[in-house]
C-alpha cells in the first residue's frame, strides 16, 4: 500500500535497527483518513471470506480495527490485557509476550463475544515475533471460531513472526513489510 508506505517514510522515526515509531499517525495520535484507507484495503484482501468478527488486542489495534469494521459492517472485540470488574462471566486467556512493553499479558477475551459461530480477522498495528498473532489465534481456536486470516498495517518482515505463521498456514495480510530499517538509512520495504 503505497500511501502507508509513503507516510511511514515522511513520518516514521526509526530507533536503532528493531524500532519504527509511527506514533504521529498509526498508534498514539491516530489519522482517521488514513485508517479508511487501511480499512478498505483489509476489506479488498479479506472480502468474500465470511467475517463477521474482527478481533484484536488492546490497545493500538483497536482505532484501526474499528475503522476497519465498518468495512465489513461487523462487531470489533478487542482482548483485554488484564481481568477487570467489567467482565463478568467465563474467558477465554492466552499468554502473550509483548515486543514493545518487554512483559508478559494474561490476555483474555469474554465467551460471550467470541464462539463457533464467528468467522474472525484478526486486526493488528505491527507484526515483528509472533506473540501477539499467535495469542490472538489461540483465543480463536479457544472459541471453536473459523479464522479468516490477519490483517496488519505493518509486518517487520526481518523478525520470524510472518514467515513462522504463514508456514503453520496462516494467511497473513500486511500493508507495509519492512525489510530493513537503521536511524541512518530509513526504511527500506519488501517489494
Amino acid at each position: 500500500m503505497e500511501l502507508l508506505k509513503r507516510r511511514i517514510r515522511e513520518d516514521g522515526t526509526v530507533r536503532g535497527t528493531d524500532v519504527l515509531k509511527v506514533d504521529s499517525f498509526l498508534n498514539h495520535q491516530m489519522d482517521v483518513a488514513l485508517f479508511e484507507e487501511i480499512g478498505g484495503e483489509f476489506l479488498r484482501r479479506f472480502d468474500g471470506c465470511g467475517v463477521n468478527k474482527i478481533l484484536t488486542i488492546e490497545a493500538s489495534g483497536i482505532g484501526i480495527a474499528c475503522v476497519t469494521a465498518q468495512f465489513f459492517h461487523c462487531p470489533v472485540v478487542f482482548a483485554k490485557k488484564s481481568q477487570t470488574k467489567n467482565i463478568a462471566g467465563e474467558v477465554y486467556t492466552t499468554k502473550v509476550e509483548s515486543f514493545t512493553h518487554g512483559r508478559v499479558y494474561d490476555v483474555i477475551v469474554s465467551k460471550r463475544f467470541l464462539g463457533p459461530e464467528d468467522c474472525v480477522l484478526i486486526i493488528d498495528d505491527f507484526l515483528a515475533n509472533g506473540a501477539a498473532l499467535e495469542g490472538l489465534i489461540d483465543l480463536v481456536n479457544q472459541a471453536g471460531a473459523r479464522l479468516a486470516g490477519a490483517g496488519i498495517v505493518i509486518e517487520k518482515a526481518f523478525q520470524p513472526g510472518g514467515d513462522r505463521l504463514r508456514a503453520k498456514g496462516v494467511r497473513v495480510e500486511s500493508l507495509a513489510r519492512v525489510k530493513s530499517m537503521s536511524e541512518e538509512n530509513g526504511v527500506e520495504f519488501v517489494e
